[in-house]
């Protein structure tokens, strides 16, 4: 996020130092509120050891708003800002839809989707009782819902058949490539947040096959996925009932798995 704050000198080298590769961007976003001498140097200091700086901040940007966040919850990437605009596209044909954004996290998919569509009813769903709570706050900013629930099982049942859109950023990273990631990520947010089984679809089988019962016909399915999974994705979709497509977004290395609920 640009600020009209110059960079501390003295921050911008500390960073450096500690190995920040955007430490000028680092530096005034970690002067952005103005904090006391004291609370800026315990975030250089937590930066500096590297924890991400969303953590620090207490907040990250997605689609144009902040979201809050705290240690461990995954933190909202950029890639999937086309994920929301896709479906947001797709809300617009909705005066009053419900939207349920499973393996919530922070909640950041279905707050940025209650920004864009106030009329809709935003549900989050997660395993994770630390994400829920901060999903929670998020949330309650678009008048939605968090629960603590794996996948649909902890939804109100009332939902059942009465979903327009169900959105998932569901992890999918292979189990054996979490060491490969990023140490930010690696390192602070929970492993149930990256871990999507052995080949990294297992939540996009499980999520394939318990959707039917909550889409209302016509219905729509989103999940996040890669490039390279696309295809396996898309199949689970399919074999679900639903038909399927997938979009690609270049510039941000986005793919997104697009199913639709046939008529019952």
């Amino acid at each position: 996020m640009p600020t009209d704050l110059p960079p501390d000198p003295a921050v911008v080298a500390t960073l450096r130092a500690g190995g920040c590769v955007f430490a000028e961007d680092e530096a005034a976003l970690l002067l952005l509120d103005r904090p006391a001498p004291a609370t800026l140097d315990e975030r250089v200091r937590r930066r500096v050891d590297g924890e991400p700086i969303e953590y620090v901040l207490g907040w990250a940007e997605f689609c144009g708003h902040r979201v809050t966040v705290v240690p461990g919850v995954f933190v909202p990437r950029r890639r999937t800002e086309f994920l929301v605009e896709l479906a947001a596209a797709v809300l617009e044909e909705h005066a009053a839809p419900v939207v349920v954004d499973l393996c919530c996290g922070s909640g950041a998919i279905g707050m940025a989707l209650g920004h864009s569509r106030p009329a809709a009813g935003i549900h989050g769903a997660d395993i994770d009782p630390v994400a829920v709570a901060c999903a929670a706050v998020n949330l309650a900013a678009v008048g939605g819902t968090a629960y603590l629930s794996d996948l649909v099982a902890g939804l109100p049942p009332g939902l059942r058949g009465a979903v327009d859109m169900i959105v998932a950023n569901a992890p999918y990273v292979p189990t054996d490539a979490i060491a490969l990631m990023p140490a930010e990520a690696r390192l602070h947010e929970h492993r149930v947040a990256l871990d999507g089984g052995a080949d990294g679809l297992d939540l996009h089988r499980r999520i394939a096959g318990q959707v039917a019962d909550w889409l209302c016909p016509g219905g729509r399915l989103l999940i996040e996925t890669s490039e390279e999974q696309a295809d396996q994705t898309a199949a689970a979709v399919r074999g679900a009932g639903l038909s399927a497509r997938i979009e690609h977004d270049e510039d941000r290395e986005s793919t997104v798995v697009i199913g639709v609920m046939r008529p019952r």
